[in-house]
């Protein structure tokens, strides 16, 4: 088992490696993801996703993570999306994927529990939050180890391969 797993912020240099596991595993995240465009699956398409992130990053409204395995290989991503900083409202959403290759090895579980640190400790967040298909069993027991409860179901909330579908709503608050 694999014990070493770390992350980092992202960088441009990432676009390659992301770019061969999506394309790779696109068939295995087709039921828990929206459609993608077919340059979300090149190099190219994921570096100007990359700048996107950062500018995300630079302004304060993301926090945009790889997930390295033991040989400092990028094997996922972790991002903490849509940061509100306003007084009483220090939350972030946790979004996360882990490539195939690496999948069943507990990278996710420790990619969140390293970002929920970074959460808290370098963003000052007080709540985390994440969103999954209902029928999505192996996120949600990654969320449940990493301390989060589901709080409600968002209805029609998602299109996921041509379907509208419902997302369970999980939470943790931090520094608790």
């Amino acid at each position: 088992m694999h014990r070493s797993t770390r992350i980092r912020l992202i960088e441009p240099e990432d676009a390659a490696p992301i770019a061969a596991h999506r394309a790779r595993d696109v068939e295995a995240f087709r039921p828990w993801e929206p459609a993608q465009p077919d340059d979300f699956f090149t190099p190219e398409g994921q570096a100007e996703r990359i700048g996107r992130l950062l500018a995300g990053y630079r302004a304060g409204t993301v926090w945009p993570g790889v997930v390295l395995a033991d040989d400092d290989q990028v094997i996922g991503q972790v991002t903490v999306g849509g940061i509100l900083p306003q007084p009483h409202l220090l939350r972030g959403s946790v979004g996360y994927w882990i490539a195939g290759v690496a999948q069943n090895r507990g990278h996710a579980g420790r990619a969140v529990a390293l970002v929920l640190r970074v959460m808290a400790e370098e963003l000052g967040l007080h709540r985390a939050e994440a969103s999954t298909h209902l029928e999505n069993l192996p996120s949600q027991r990654v969320l449940r180890r990493n301390g989060f409860s589901p709080y409600g179901v968002a209805h029609s909330s998602i299109l996921l391969d041509g379907r509208w579908r419902d997302g369970l709503l999980w939470e943790r608050l931090l520094g608790e």
